[in-house]
C-alpha cells in the first residue's frame, strides 16, 4: 500500500508535513532534516525541487529555492542524496513540470518509486493534461499526484479533484502565494468550513499560511492536518534544528 494512503487509513487527524526545500541551507542536508523530522514526530514531508521560476512560491521559498540552485542542488542530485536515506514517512516532491519534463516523466516516477517516494505535486501541471498524458505512469509506479484547490475553485471543479484523486487534496488557504500571510482570519474559516461540508472521499490538508502551532491546530478543525512551510525555512535559515521546530508544534496537541 502507498504510504499516503497508510498514514490516512491509520491518522485521522492533526496530521504534520513539513515542507522543505532540498540543498537549503547546505547542499547535503537533505537526509539530515529528514532524518530529525522522522525522529521528532513529522507524520509526512515534502521535499522541494529547486527551480528558478517558482511561480506558486513566496519570498522565503523563492529565496531557498536561489539558495539551494547556488550550492549546486539538481534533481540528478537529489535522486543521489535519497538513495541513501532511511525515511519510513510518507514522502513527497514538490516542485514544477519543467524539470520533470527534462528529466523523462517515466524517468522521473520510476526513479521516485525506487527511492521510497510516496506522491509527488506538481502546481502547474494541468489536470486534464495530467488524466490524458501521465496518469498511467503515474499510476504504473504507484505514485500519488496530488492536486490543489483555492478559494476561487468552484465546487463542480472540486468535485472533479476528488473524483480523480487518491491521496490527499492540498487545500491552499488563500489565493496568496506561500508564506505571504501567516495565520487564520475569518474569511478562511469560512472557506474551510465549505470545503469540510462538502464531505470529500479524499483527505484534506491545509497548507499555505500554517506557520505556528495555534494556526496548525485552527486547520486541524477542519482538515486531517495541516503542511508547514515557510515557517520550517525560516527556522532553518536562522540556524534552528528541524526536530525542535516539530516538538513546538506538536506540543499538548491532542
Amino acid at each position: 500500500m502507498n504510504r499516503i494512503n497508510k498514514l490516512f487509513q491509520e491518522k485521522k487527524n492533526n496530521i504534520l508535513s513539513i515542507y522543505f526545500t532540498a540543498g537549503f541551507p547546505k547542499l547535503d542536508d537533505t537526509n539530515v532534516i529528514l532524518n530529525e523530522l522522522s525522529a521528532a514526530g513529522a507524520d509526512m514531508i515534502e521535499i522541494g525541487i529547486p527551480f528558478s521560476d517558482p511561480l506558486a512560491d513566496g519570498p522565503t521559498i523563492q529565496h531557498s529555492s536561489e539558495v539551494a540552485l547556488k550550492n549546486g542542488m539538481t534533481l540528478k542530485l537529489l535522486f543521489e542524496q535519497l538513495s541513501t536515506a532511511n525515511c519510513q514517512l510518507p514522502t513527497l516532491l514538490m516542485g514544477y513540470l519543467n524539470p520533470v519534463l527534462q528529466f523523462g516523466v517515466e524517468n522521473f516516477c520510476k526513479k521516485a518509486k525506487e527511492l521510497g517516494i510516496s506522491g509527488v505535486i506538481l502546481p502547474d501541471l494541468p489536470m486534464d493534461e495530467y488524466l490524458k498524458d501521465y496518469k498511467s505512469i503515474f499510476d504504473k509506479y504507484n505514485l500519488k499526484n496530488i492536486f490543489l484547490i483555492t478559494p476561487q475553485t468552484s465546487g463542480k471543479r472540486i468535485r472533479y479533484i476528488d473524483d480523480n484523486s487518491d491521496g490527499f487534496i492540498y487545500m491552499v488557504s488563500s489565493s496568496s502565494t506561500t508564506g505571504v500571510k501567516e495565520g487564520i482570519d475569518t474569511d478562511k474559516e469560512k472557506y474551510f468550513k465549505r470545503i469540510k461540508e462538502m464531505n470529500l472521499k479524499n483527505p484534506i490538508v491545509v497548507g499555505f499560511g500554517i506557520g505556528n502551532k495555534k494556526s496548525f491546530q485552527k486547520a486541524c478543525e477542519y482538515a486531517n492536518g495541516a503542511i508547514i512551510g515557510s515557517a520550517f525555512i525560516k527556522h532553518l535559515e536562522s540556524g534552528g534544528k528541524p526536530g525542535k521546530f516539530v516538538e513546538q508544534i506538536l506540543a499538548q496537541v491532542s
